[in-house]
């Protein structure tokens, strides 16, 4: 017998999908109240859960982390011997179980009621064990699983693990967390460089700078554009500061006018009034400028506009920027 596996895999994506914006009648006062438990969490948001709740539960918490709520996974056949003191008074349980009857889970419920730990439970019924124990109930039910036949967790478990982002990024927005925030948490990744990396971290300094004063021919400015290999060079005048700069695009175009290189200041040529950034301007920041801009090398200047450093484009991409 053939398999239609498009046929199959489309029968998933519309039953999973159904069930996502069915589940937009679930975020009601009840989302609100776990919200504003959450919110009010002098501790950790201790999540938990077994089987498929577990893994799913493992990245709700590890999203909740990333965005600005503390959080942990606690395995609940673990807590039931010993790992439970992972868990304090001033934390809040976020108990997942599509049941509510996952026996490792009710096994704790006595402990963490004595504890008067606030319980938030994802469960698709209000009236299992779970859900009458909770002080609040997120419901998560779902009118079929996509497996065929209708055993395994699928609709289910993808239902779980989009409330979770619902409640990570509700609290998100609440908090004012940022970009900033976010790459304080993922220093190692693209995206902490990219947002945690400023120009002084990358940019050329001292004799790498490209530089000549303004009475230098333009023979002299090439001279040092090629030896500094940024494809320009800038032009100081006579107190240090940066005046314009000349670029490999400014020869191109004044060897169409016939213009003598050897004898030609390169102030005259030159680009004045030249965009820069200050040191600490965020690599990301100063990659924006440039594309902007239509440019791939930029100037570092002090408050004096006197120059720092230099870098350009092939310098953000080795830094991970690009």
């Amino acid at each position: 017998m053939m398999t239609d596996f498009l046929a199959s895999a489309k029968r998933v994506v519309d039953i999973e999908a159904q069930a996502l914006n069915d589940l937009t009648h679930s975020i009601n006062a009840d989302f609100n109240a776990a919200c504003e438990l959450l919110m009010g969490c002098q501790g950790k948001v201790v999540v938990s859960g077994m089987g498929k709740s577990g893994h799913i539960g493992h990245k709700i918490a590890a999203t909740f982390a990333s965005t600005g709520t503390p959080a942990f996974f606690m395995h609940p056949g673990e807590a039931n011997h010993g790992d439970l003191g992972m868990l304090g008074k001033s934390d809040v349980l976020l108990a997942i179980s599509n049941s509510g009857e996952s026996a490792e889970l009710i096994n704790l419920l006595p402990v963490v009621k004595r504890l008067k730990i606030p319980i938030i439970a994802m469960t698709n019924s209000t009236t299992s064990t779970l859900g009458k124990n909770a002080d609040v109930v997120l419901n998560i039910a779902v009118n079929q699983e996509a497996c065929s036949l209708g055993l395994a967790p699928t609709t289910s478990t993808t239902v779980t693990l989009v409330m979770g982002d619902a409640l990570a990024v509700a609290l998100l927005d609440a908090r004012g967390f940022t970009s900033d925030d976010f790459a304080l948490s993922h220093p190692g990744g693209s995206l902490g460089r990219k947002l945690l990396l400023s120009v002084d971290d990358i940019m050329l300094r001292g004799e790498q700078i490209p530089l000549v004063k303004g009475d230098s021919t333009i023979i002299q400015a090439l001279l040092e554009i090629s030896a500094k290999g940024l494809g320009m060079t800038g032009v100081v005048g006579e107190r240090d500061q940066l005046v314009g700069i000349f670029t490999d695009g400014d020869l191109r175009r004044i060897l169409d006018d016939r213009i003598d290189l050897h004898s030609t200041p390169v102030s005259q040529v030159m680009t004045p009034n030249s965009i820069c950034v200050a040191p600490r301007t965020l690599a990301v920041s100063a990659l924006n400028t440039m594309e902007k801009h239509k440019i791939s090398a930029l100037f570092v200047v002090d408050e004096q506009r006197i120059p720092v450093g230099a870098f350009n484009m092939h310098l953000l991409l080795q830094a991970g920027v690009v």
